[in-house]
């Protein structure tokens, strides 16, 4: 007869036994319903965060980012309006890497009152991060054509990816990449951040430039000098203007049209003339603003006029059947052009890029 106290420990055993396998799945689960729960609060919750731990290591788009002194005031008196966004450090489970609103980061760092951040926590990886990067940047100020160029570099030498990937993330053709790296690495960082974003100076002028460079005898961080001079001259001019303001409404029309000058495209304009020795750009001299208007003809009549200025291109028809289609159809017809010069465009820089690389194999 088996001994009862010996059939207790038996079952006993057998007992601990499954639940000891049992529970390794039962944690496991567990833990994946807490990660998950972690993640769904993170991504609709703001949270109140350690300035200190959130670090960012995020590759540079910016040439000229803006003071956060008026940021940090505006913080300290009325609190952090928009959440900044993070995400949670792969290695290191109490830190976060930022994902996009670093002036934010910067003010409240600076601040001494605030103490606290408000962020929401994403669950993103690199790519994610990075597209959300751009994709803020967008939202608020498209980059400029340097500062793209610039960005598109750094992605390459960083190890983001080949010049194929960079042009999918920046949502361009891959030609285009080519030739915004060629820019970038002529140009350099020391003269482009000199120079500044210069939103209004795209590619066939920057490309000009550097071809010029490339010519040039000399390193472009000798040009550093010409292009901070122009920006040393303008906010001296705009501190001047801010000290010497009256009440009166002329001198506050003008004072709100130098304002509005940007010393970034200045500064390019200064660079430009001391590397090819003539102005650029209309904007650089009185003669070419008050350029008469060109006449524009159909089978020989006169069908109206176009003129160029600082502020654009100004075409003008002559009253009738013509000027109305066109007026109708304005929409469509401005569509047709840009797609037609897109084409163009792409085709220069394909044909730019055989160039650059049938000279780098004679190289």
């Amino acid at each position: 007869m088996t001994d009862p106290k010996k059939q207790r420990a038996e079952k006993l055993s057998i007992m601990t036994a499954a639940g000891t396998h049992a529970r390794p799945e039962s944690m496991m689960s567990s833990n994946r319903a807490l990660r998950s729960a972690r993640d769904a609060v993170d991504s609709h919750h703001v949270w109140d965060l350690d300035p200190a731990a959130i670090d960012d290591n995020r590759v540079a788009d910016r040439l000229n980012p803006s003071d956060v002194a008026d940021l940090r005031k505006a913080i300290e008196e009325n609190g952090q309006a928009v959440p900044i966004l993070v995400r949670r450090h792969p290695s290191e489970p109490d830190r976060y890497l930022l994902v996009y609103g670093r002036r934010r980061l910067e003010a409240v760092r600076q601040s001494s009152t605030v103490k606290k951040i408000r962020a929401l926590v994403a669950s993103l990886d690199g790519d994610k991060a990075l597209k959300s990067q751009i994709s803020e940047n967008m939202a608020r100020r498209d980059l400029s054509y340097i500062e793209k160029a610039m960005f598109a570099r750094q992605l390459v030498e960083s190890g983001f990816g080949n010049q194929l990937r960079v042009a999918e993330v920046l949502t361009v053709q891959k030609s285009w990449v080519s030739t915004a790296i060629f820019i970038a690495n002529t140009v350099g960082s020391d003269l482009a951040h000199a120079i500044g974003a210069a939103e209004s100076i795209g590619r066939p002028r920057w490309e000009a430039l550097a071809k010029a460079l490339k010519e040039r005898s000399g390193d472009p961080v000798d040009l550093v000098p010409v292009a901070q001079k122009v920006h040393d001259r303008h906010s001296a001019e705009a501190s001047t203007s801010t000290s010497t303001s009256t009440s009166t409404s002329t001198k506050e029309e003008e004072s709100d049209d130098s304002s509005k000058v940007d010393p970034s495209v200045l500064a390019f304009e200064a660079v430009a003339k001391a590397v090819l020795g003539t102005p650029t750009s209309s904007t650089t001299t009185g003669k070419a603003t008050r350029q008469a208007a060109k006449k524009l003809e159909v089978h020989g009549q006169r069908a109206g006029s176009l003129k160029r200025s600082p502020k654009g291109v100004t075409i003008t028809l002559e009253p009738g059947d013509f000027a109305d289609w066109i007026e109708a159809e304005a929409h469509n017809l401005v569509q047709e052009l840009h797609a037609r010069w897109t084409e163009r465009a792409e085709n220069q820089d394909k044909s730019d890029t055989y160039k650059q690389e049938a000279r780098l194999d004679k190289e």
